[in-house]
């Protein structure tokens, strides 16, 4: 059973591992697009839509997708006054309850809620209202259930995790191999 929950986690890890190296390809390519909006508008005097939009989608992307990725290497915002000086155990214990009390419930709201948004979205292929916008929306709109189911994935696996350390089964060095 412990293999089987390791090897969930391990898939989970490795899920959001290949996503992260997606998103780092896309912010480059989001730099490029930022940059070319930049150029255009300050030597051209001219900006289009779909550039200021794509800018937009492309960091909606960029920040929904990968935030599993960055929980896997976690490197969300903690205040850890506390939880740096706890022992690997207790860092464990904070993290199991942090992942049943809040991850979890926010995440599934998130989804839930999103869920018949982002349907109605793809049912009529929303795109932008301005003339010469992105006519794909709901792709970005879809991406808000999807960032949010791979964070509730990640979460999962870090609260597996850290069950696994407080009764004892990893050590907690696992990660920082």
């Amino acid at each position: 059973m412990l293999n089987l929950l390791k090897i969930f986690c391990g898939a989970i890890d490795s899920t959001n591992e290949a996503v992260g190296r997606i998103v780092s390809w896309v912010s480059l390519l989001l730099v490029l697009v930022v940059f070319v909006d930049v150029v255009m508008r300050y030597l051209f005097k001219t900006s289009f839509v779909f550039t200021q939009e794509l800018e937009w989608h492309l960091f909606a992307f960029i920040f929904l997708i990968g935030a599993g990725y960055t929980l896997l290497h976690d490197g969300h915002v903690r205040v850890d006054i506390i939880y740096q000086r706890l022992s690997i155990k207790g860092r464990a214990w904070v993290n199991l309850i942090g992942v049943i009390l809040f991850l979890i419930p926010g995440c599934w709201l998130v989804i839930a809620t999103s869920w018949k948004f982002v349907g109605n979205s793809f049912s009529m292929l929303e795109g932008s209202p301005d003339p010469g916008g992105i006519p794909y929306r709901f792709i970005v709109k879809g991406t808000m259930t999807v960032g949010y189911a791979l964070l509730l994935l990640q979460g999962l696996s870090m609260g597996l995790h850290a069950l696994l350390q407080v009764l004892g089964v990893e050590t907690g060095e696992e990660e920082n191999a």
